[in-house]
């Protein structure tokens, strides 16, 4: 069963649990998505009207959804929600890899972590206009630059990438060449949608890392995306997190 302490310490009922995490689904959907109705952000998070939506969303996230949609403050969720740690047996499903260095084409997205969606669609329409980096054939990979929790919005970074073999043909989207390095990494899987990827990340951190012996390189972990959306439902996404090991 899913364990949550908020900034407290006290536990949190899973049934506050998952409408929390419905309402940081609603929020990045608002932030990414300007044509979105606050009314079909609050029924996907399971809400029979708006009103109750905006109380339960203010209570979370401290402001309104239509001022959290102009101006996304995700350091107050962080601030007031904690990602749980969840037992997934993370001893038996770490793997130790050597990751070979790799050429990429990369987009930076600068800005509120809600709207990397959006970078991500320019970055797509790159690689279908120049016959680079196809999607059925080469690599995909993102690069956080910092924690998007905590790291104030505006100064978020994140590389979304895409491998290549050849020199990054010019073009107007700013995306420019880079070389992943290579190296020993700790690799864990998740599945399902990237929202709440922090539920993996954080136990391999907190529980396998102290056990095993190993020692973080300085380097910022990556994502290599396994599924293709909308080809593949959010629910069945597979992404390989790896973290840079000495």
């Amino acid at each position: 069963m899913l364990a949550h302490t908020d900034a407290a310490g006290a536990y949190v009922p899973v049934a506050r649990y998952v409408q929390l995490m419905r309402l940081r689904r609603a929020g990045r959907r608002l932030a990414s998505q300007a044509a979105c109705p606050v009314l079909d952000a609050a029924l996907d998070a399971g809400f029979d009207s708006p009103e109750a939506f905006s109380r339960a969303f203010k209570r979370a996230f401290g402001m309104a959804p239509s001022a959290f949609r102009r101006h996304p403050t995700w350091q107050f969720w962080s601030a007031s929600f904690v990602v749980p740690y969840v037992s997934r047996k993370l001893t038996m499903q770490v793997k130790i890899v050597d990751f070979a260095e790799t050429r990429v084409a990369a987009l930076e997205h600068c800005g509120s972590p809600g709207l990397v969606n959006e970078s991500a669609r320019k970055f797509i329409d790159l690689r279908i206009q120049s016959g680079q980096s196809p999607v059925a054939s080469s690599r995909t990979f993102g690069v956080p630059h910092g924690n998007p929790d905590t790291v104030p919005a505006d100064e978020f970074r994140f590389d979304i990438c895409g491998e290549i073999d050849e020199p990054v043909a010019p073009n107007l989207y700013g995306v420019r060449e880079l070389v992943m390095q290579g190296g020993r990494c700790a690799v864990v899987r998740h599945t399902g949608s990237t929202d709440h990827i922090g539920e993996t990340i954080y136990p391999v951190y907190r529980d396998w890392l102290p056990s095993s012996g190993e020692e973080l390189r300085d380097h910022p972990l990556f994502f290599h995306y396994l599924s293709v959306y909308p080809e593949t439902p959010l629910d069945q996404w597979q992404t390989d997190i790896y973290i840079p090991l000495v």
